[in-house]
């Protein structure tokens, strides 16, 4: 139950972070909105430290790690925030949805190794056909538009550069890191440039903030920045990598169903159908298929019910068990 606890609080998570990034620049610029949800998730790993009495000179040690990592937060943070300006959240979502075809790329270039099969060839080329669609009616409807798609296709690469990049590292310096350490050192690491390109492109210290931004600048502080990775990695090590990468299938979805239910966000049929092919696309390339997935969710159903009841002396229950179990098998 806790895996599949941390499995949809993960969903729910990724599919409102494009939402809560569009509402923390309400009263805020886009770059002291990105400025101040990371110095607040610092501030908090920074005090778990201190809880725990752990020392900081493990992030010198292995600061490549670390600097590596910081690429996804500075300079993609600022990229993505400034790109949701333009955007529907939906939309933002849909097209980090690309997240894996450039990861793909990215392993064929630094780790030289080639992870596209034919399928997955098909698919890249599926994806970019559906990103053209998207593209091709944004530019049409809206020529800022433009801008957030290009600024979200820069930061599917920072982010994919960033994290092929520290798989290299860890690889060639034969470590292991947590999702705590890792996240915490990026964090560290990211902040002196975050704060330069905020005294460069503000620098003006807001005199009031609105109560939608303050409150989505702590929920992403905390959920965004370090409750959802924790929980990612605490599935990935829980959960087979096909069930995982849904989770790429069904943040876009839920994103753009959020994003119409509270902010009242509408897509073109012409947009959805592009939505649509790299949605499909992408269920093409991830490595996984139905029959896998059915028989994966059986597997787990069988291990569940065949655990010993809660209550000791329940007979009744026990049979029940049996029955349910039998009426799974023959599903099967």
């Amino acid at each position: 139950m806790a895996v599949l606890f941390a499995y949809f609080s993960v969903v729910l998570i990724w599919a409102t972070t494009p939402l809560a990034i569009q509402w923390s620049s309400d009263s805020l610029s886009f770059i002291a909105a990105a400025v101040a949800r990371m110095s607040i998730a610092l501030a908090i790993a920074l005090f778990v430290h201190a809880l725990l009495r752990k020392s900081l000179s493990t992030y010198w040690q292995h600061r490549h790690i670390y600097f590596a990592a910081s690429i996804g937060i500075f300079p993609n943070m600022p990229v993505v925030y400034w790109g949701v300006q333009f955007i529907p959240s939906g939309l933002v979502a849909v097209i980090f949805a690309m997240s894996p075809f450039v990861t793909g790329l990215m392993t064929l270039w630094l780790l030289k190794q080639n992870p596209f099969t034919l399928r997955k060839m098909v698919a890249l080329v599926l994806a970019l056909a559906g990103l053209v669609v998207i593209f091709y009616h944004q530019l049409q409807f809206n020529i800022r538009s433009v801008y957030g798609i290009a600024s979200i296709l820069l930061s599917c690469v920072l982010f994919s550069f960033s994290s092929v990049w520290v798989k290299k590292l860890t690889q060639q310096e034969a470590v292991s890191l947590d999702a705590f350490h890792q996240a915490s050192g990026a964090l560290l690491f990211s902040l002196p440039g975050l704060v330069l390109s905020w005294w460069l492109m503000d620098g003006a210290v807001p005199q009031q903030v609105s109560v939608k931004s303050g409150a989505s600048v702590i929920y992403l502080s905390i959920m965004g920045s370090l409750v959802g990775a924790a929980l990612f990695f605490y599935i990935l090590q829980r959960m087979s990598a096909s069930a995982v990468s849904l989770i790429t299938l069904m943040t876009p979805v839920l994103a753009i169903v959020i994003g119409k239910t509270l902010a009242d966000e509408v897509l073109s049929s012409q947009t959805l159908i592009g939505v649509a092919i790299v949605l499909f696309a992408l269920l093409l390339y991830l490595p996984w298929s139905i029959r896998a997935a059915l028989a994966s969710l059986n597997a787990w159903l069988l291990r569940k019910l065949t655990e010993p009841p809660a209550e000791e002396g329940g007979t009744s229950a026990q049979q029940e068990l049996q029955k349910i179990k039998e009426y799974v098998i023959r599903f099967k």
